[in-house]
């Protein structure tokens, strides 16, 4: 069976999915997503992905195009006929189609819903937090609401690309001060040379992470040190551990930056303890 995805109240093989051209989502990136990831067939960290999702359609004065329980039926649907236990779910919601103008449509149009779902191979991702992540850094150049999750991902597309051909998996986004905000596709983080967990705070310019929200979480209930201070890749690089969340890596150690050691080179206790503890949660609390 191939995979099956959901548009705008349909769903159909994955194949002839298809949006309308005039799709705002499409033109003008006039759309927001939300990703969740599986566990068991069920959707993780559900209560914080459900609040983002609701903040961001907001902040773009986007209505929600179903109410929270008929949209988790569909969700659950989405995942259930492509039978997908271990994955990853998309979904996107856009103003809706109209005609191509960059102020929004004067009378209500209809919100545009996509859904996709994806496996992936936990066997290897566990392989590679064992071994460990490079990530490379680059300017902050995206716009200054880069805390609304919208489809605008150009400049996130760019910074992994970076990467890629840097042998890299991830790239820290650097400002003008010289602080990391955070990754093209998750949160950064380090283990200082205090032992205190350090992130920066979401005053900043950075995404509300429902991972690492949900990491906090577990952090405090055992009683870690945590500062939500932004650092520098120095520190980084000095720092006695590194690593990353999201929904795609969940807690990923980072092992170099921009080429040059951090710690020991290699997958330090605090995040390999931190990635158990999330997942044991995650899998708990999934939906």
């Amino acid at each position: 069976m191939g995979r099956i995805a959901y548009v705008n109240g349909q769903f159909v093989p994955h194949g002839q999915a298809v949006v309308h051209i005039e799709d705002r989502g499409y033109q003008l990136a006039d759309a927001i997503y939300e990703v969740w990831a599986l566990f068991d067939g069920k959707l993780g960290d559900p209560e914080g992905h459900f609040v983002r999702l609701q903040r961001s359609l907001s902040e773009l004065s986007i209505p929600m195009p179903m109410s929270r329980a008929a949209l988790t039926l569909v969700l659950k649907e989405a995942v259930r006929r492509n039978r997908v236990t271990e994955g990853l779910l998309y979904l996107q919601v856009s103003r809706g189609v109209a005609p191509r103008q960059h102020a929004f449509p004067d009378a209500p149009i209809r919100p545009a819903v996509i859904m996709t779902v994806s496996r992936v191979n936990r066997a290897a991702d566990e392989a590679r937090a064992a071994k460990g992540i490079k990530v490379v850094t680059a300017p902050e150049n995206r716009w200054s609401r880069a805390d609304i999750k919208t489809v605008g991902l150009l400049p996130n597309s760019m910074a992994k690309q970076k990467a890629k051909e840097a042998g890299a998996m991830e790239a820290w986004y650097v400002d003008d001060l010289g602080f990391v905000t955070e990754g093209a596709s998750s949160n950064a983080w380090i283990v200082d040379g205090e032992g205190r967990l350090r992130t920066r705070d979401t005053n900043a310019n950075i995404l509300r992470g429902v991972t690492r929200h949900t990491l906090l979480d577990i952090i405090a209930r055992e009683g870690m040190p945590v500062d939500e201070r932004p650092f520098t890749p120095a520190e980084a690089i000095g720092a006695q551990e590194a690593f990353i969340t999201g929904a795609g890596t969940l807690v990923l150690p980072v092992v170099a930056v921009d080429g040059k050691t951090v710690g020991a080179g290699s997958p330090g206790p605090v995040a390999t303890k931190l990635r158990r503890l999330y997942i044991e949660q995650a899998r708990a609390t999934a939906i």
